[in-house]
């Protein structure tokens, strides 16, 4: 141990197992080095005495919800859904015991629970509204190396969208620093620089806001509606939502980035009616890749849009 970062050393204990864990026990003063907290800098020296304090799993008051799944994979390790609109992921204002951490918990008792951690499993998430392919580690283990995967980039993630409008040019990127919107904590917006334009550009400090990346590619447009396939570099909260209301184009029936103030730009009255009677925004995850965090296997899954969304995309003439 002597010559490590604390941090590293704690990580090689197997009740750790991972560097962010250890970094989670040092910042909540659980580790002392020679009876003093330590920083995770520190770098041990022979006849260091550490103590370690793990934290007792917390009581949760989250209860199962017998709600059918459809999973495309299980093992041991790790569970692949094909969520449907309106499930919310985790317990949130509203939806306390109907969400998808509820119903896992109805299907297994294996899921990652990390240091007490109120959102079992859950490796990324999708909003209430978009449906598709999503990934949950049933250990620890699984879950550090899926997290691992997601801050590196390396998982492959498609989308498709119905937007209301035409992008131009048709294919290419949108980039910006999102943050929550100053006027409404519902929604996040791009960051604007001095001049009053969305910031595109990536500076070393930024002084607010997460730097985002989305790929599009427009497949056909038909009738004042667009379909989009869109590749995700980064994954942040809203991130498909802002950048394509950004272009002029929000996703039809995303009435909370002003999918609302356009239907009347659609040529069809009947196409208006329909995109009105939405109980959804078409938004759809519809492949997922990733490499297994323990066997090391390669794995892809993808899923079409439900039946009903088809119907429609086809009557729109988009597929």
């Amino acid at each position: 141990m002597a010559g490590l970062r604390l941090d590293k050393a704690l990580a090689q204990r197997s009740e750790i197992e991972t560097r962010s864990r250890a970094s989670h026990l040092i910042d909540e003063g659980l580790v002392q080095v020679n009876g003093y907290k330590a920083k995770s800098s520190l770098v041990l020296k022979t006849g260091d005495h550490i103590e370690i304090h793990l934290p007792e799993p917390e009581p949760t008051d989250l209860i199962p919800y017998d709600f059918p799944l459809d999973i495309l994979f299980e093992d041991e390790h790790l569970i692949v859904i094909n969520k449907p609109s309106g499930l919310v992921v985790h317990p949130a204002a509203g939806h306390a015991q109907d969400t998808l951490v509820n119903a896992l918990l109805h299907h297994t008792k294996d899921l990652s629970m990390k240091f007490g951690e109120q959102r079992p499993g859950i490796v990324h998430r999708l909003d209430k509204e978009t449906s598709g392919v999503l990934v949950v580690a049933k250990n620890d283990h699984a879950h550090e190396k899926l997290t691992q995967q997601f801050k590196e980039r390396s998982i492959h993630r498609i989308y498709f969208a119905v937007a209301i409008g035409a992008p131009k040019p048709p294919k290419g990127s949108v980039q910006s620093y999102l943050a929550r919107h100053p006027g409404d904590r519902k929604r996040y917006a791009s960051i604007l620089g001095s001049d009053r334009k969305i910031q595109t550009t990536k500076t070393p400090e930024p002084s607010m806001g997460k730097w985002a990346v989305t790929h599009y590619e427009l497949l056909k447009s038909q009738s004042g509606l667009s379909y989009y396939r869109l590749k995700l570099e980064t994954g942040r909260t809203h991130q498909i939502r802002v950048h394509l209301s950004d272009k002029g184009t929000p996703i039809a029936g995303d009435t909370l980035y002003g999918a609302d103030k356009k239907v009347k730009s659609l040529e069809s009255k009947k196409t208006q009616a329909e995109v009105k009677d939405l109980q959804r925004f078409l938004l759809h995850a519809a492949e997922l890749g990733f490499t297994h965090p323990v066997t090391g296997k390669e794995l892809f899954f993808s899923k079409d849009w439900p039946e009903e969304i088809r119907a429609l995309l086809k009557a729109w003439g988009l597929l």
